[in-house]
Formats: C-alpha cells, structure tokens, sequence
C-alpha cells in the first residue's frame, strides 16, 4: 500500500499508488504544531502557518501562491493541530511537480516580513474573536481546558489575543527556523505516481537541513480542569460538550474505542442520533468523537439543544454512557459498527487527499503505518467483551467533565446531573 524513503537530511517521503487516479495530493507534515510552544509562545506555531502564506522566495505574495495552484485547478490550505503543522495540496497528475514545489517553498522558504506579520496579527485576533462568537466553538475551547487543564493541550491552538499582541518578529522567526527544518517533515504523495518519481519531487522542492523534533511536558494526569466550565450567552440555543479521558495515540485498545465512538455518537445510526435527535427530539446535532495525543485522549459528545432542555439532554447522554457501561453490546450492533467503520475506510482510501492524509498522518504521528487490511483487520477483531471492559474503564463519576455555553438560567443546577449512578 506504501512506499517510504527517508531522504539524508531531508524530509521523509512516503507514497500510497492509487492507479488510475488523475488527481495527486500531497501532504507534508512539520512535526511542531502548539504542544510545542512554552508559555511565552502560546500561539506561534498557528501564527506561524499564517504567515508562510503571505509570500515565499519563489512566490513573493499570496495572490501569487494561490494563483500557482487554483491556477490549474487544484486546492491547498494549511491547519496547525497540538502536535503537527500540515500543510496540503490536490491536484491534476500532470502537476505534481508544481504542487511539490509550491510545498517546498511553504515549508522551507517563507518571506516571514516585517509588515506582513504586523497586519497578519490583526487577522488573527479577528480568527480569535470569531471562535468566541461561535457558542460551538466557544463550547469546545471551554472543554479542552476542562479536560487538560490549563497547559499546552488545553490552551486554544491560536492563542489569545494578549497572545497573538504580543508575540514577537524575531520569536516567530526562531521558531520557524528551529521546526520548519526540512529533515522535521514528513511528505505522503497519493495518486497514480512511482514512488522514485515523488521522491526525486520532494528531494528537489524541500532540499536538505537538519532538525530536532520539539519536545513537550507530558500530560497532566487527566481530567485536568474544572468539573464544569460555563459561559454566559444569550443564545437561542445552548451547546454542551460532554467527555471522559480516554486513551492516548497507539493504544492497545485504540480500535476498541473507535468501535465504541462509531457506536455511542457518530453518525445517524448512532445510539446518541436515535435517542435523542429520533426518539425523543431533543437536538437537531449530537455526536461523539475521540481526541488522542501522544501520552492522552479523551472522548467527548457535543450537542445544540434548547436552553430549556440542557439538563434534560445530559440526562440523556449520561444515559446512552451507562447502557453502553452496564449491558453488553448486542452481536447485530457490533456487526453493523464494525461494517460503518470498515466501510468508511475503504471509501475514504478511493480518493487521493484522503489516502494522503492516512499515510502521512501515520508516519508522521504513529508507531507503525497500518496498511488498510490491517486496519481492517483490526476493527474486525473487537470484540463486545473489549467494549464492555474498555466502557467500565472510561465512564466513571469523577472522569465527567462539561462545559456548557447557554443564558444564565440554563447554568444552574448543572452539577447534580452529572453522575453516572442510575
């Protein structure tokens, strides 16, 4: 499934044919992303990410960068998560080259000027501001301090605008020239292209330079914060976020947890959509999902509900956890997990970003690279008996934690809902 060459002093190249594809992506790794910042820098390493897109030594401006690969009707972006920067790019076969390239010149060539890291600290700051706008996002940012407390893996990715003010030109540049070290890069190229040939790319656009993978405290033992975490909105409808801790990257027991994801809150099969978006009409949006870092995780349910019916919904998730907890999941449930997990999988693996993104992910993150039929293989393996125990493990009392973002009356009284006892 996967071709991998580690390049002297240059970045890790790893390949996934997809034969007969027209498009190729490209997804190329810095291993730095937030958890790797002290104090001081909260928020540079998403600051950084802003600003390689203002303009490089091959491409003097954005208008230029975009043009490069909208030009012949590809896509790109960047994100920057806790543990790893990605950058990205889709397009025709026929320019892989040029996508490779632009890549290299994100990575590896920024401008990183004076004036554009003056204005881009104002776009930022209005990033900021919109996610607090957003009760949704507001909602998840509350969690993530809740559940990891007040360190790197709770502090929001972008910072705070105090943050982002004060993060000075020369720290930026330090730190781009510390991480963005093309041997700190992992480059995966999907499509219908020969593993020699993506190599020779990457070798060509990223060159060589050595690095050293930032080091970061390790997590707080978990959960970390408040038991509850509130913020006042005059909103027509609240938002909740609901988790425990749960397990780190390259667990054991890794794809038990997704089987029991794929069970408890994703998608409409799901126990959480039947009960209370089907059954009883509580919310229009409810799911779960799982977030894992090197050495921790947590598995959260998020809802949109009416302020009125706050109290009533935690009831009912709590609910879905102890029925998930207490009784054994039945044989026809789990088959029919397993084949929506499996299923996804195969699917995703068809289309070139995806595939990308699954291979690169794993170098750059993982202890090892599953190929799909290990994958597979592994969702298949889960047993009702891994989930009722991995359930008696996750969903305890004092593991709750919840933030909610809601007009004041639909904040009171929230404690005495949040127990799992019957």
């Amino acid at each position: 499934m996967f071709e991998r060459t580690a390049l002297p002093a240059g970045p890790r190249v790893i390949t996934a044919p997809l034969p007969g594809a027209r498009s190729v992506s490209i997804a190329a790794y810095v291993r730095a992303g937030s958890r790797q910042e002290r104090p001081e820098q909260a928020g540079v390493a998403h600051f950084l990410e802003h600003l390689t897109f203002k303009g490089t030594a091959a491409y003097p401006s954005t208008r230029a960068l975009s043009e490069a690969i909208e030009g012949v009707g590809g896509s790109f972006n960047a994100a920057t998560d806790r543990e790893t920067t990605v950058y990205w790019a889709r397009v025709p076969k026929r320019e892989a080259e040029r996508a490779t390239t632009v890549l290299g010149e994100l990575i590896c060539r920024p401008a990183l000027d004076a004036r554009e890291i003056d204005r881009e600290r104002d776009v930022i700051v209005e990033e900021i501001r919109g996610y607090l706008d957003d009760p949704a996002e507001h909602c998840q940012i509350l969690f993530q301090r809740a559940m990891f407390g007040a360190g790197a893996l709770g502090r929001e990715i972008c910072g705070e605008e105090a943050d982002v003010r004060a993060l000075p030109e020369d720290g930026i540049r330090a730190f781009w020239a510390s991480a963005y070290r093309p041997a700190n890069a992992v480059v995966a190229v999907a499509g219908d292209l020969p593993h020699e040939a993506a190599v020779e790319l990457v070798e060509g656009a990223f060159g060589t330079g050595n690095g050293v993978v930032g080091s970061f405290e390790p997590a707080p033992a978990l959960p970390a914060g408040e038991r509850i975490l509130t913020a006042r909105r005059d909103t027509s409808q609240a938002q909740l976020c609901l988790g425990v801790p749960a397990l780190r990257r390259d667990h054991p027991d890794t794809w038990a947890l997704a089987v029991l994801n794929a069970i408890l809150g994703d998608g409409m099969s799901s126990r959480l959509f039947l009960s209370l978006v089907d059954r009883d009409a509580l919310a229009y949006d409810v799911g779960s999902g799982i977030v894992e870092y090197a050495d921790a995780g947590a598995l959260q349910v998020t809802a949109g509900v009416d302020p009125t019916r706050v109290r009533r919904t935690l009831d009912a998730i709590i609910a879905e956890l102890r029925h998930l907890r207490d009784d054994v999941v039945p044989d026809d449930e789990l088959a029919k997990a397993k084949a929506y997990l499996a299923g996804g999988l195969e699917l995703r693996m068809e289309e070139t970003r995806h595939l990308a993104s699954w291979v690169g992910g794993q170098e750059a993150l993982h202890d090892r690279v599953m190929t799909l039929d290990e994958a597979l293989a592994a969702v298949e393996a889960v047993t009702a008996d891994d989930l009722a125990r991995l359930a008696g493990q996750l969903f305890r009392d004092e593991a709750l934690r919840l933030s909610v973002v809601a007009p004041t009356r639909s904040l009171r009284g929230l404690e005495r809902h949040l127990r799992m006892a019957a």
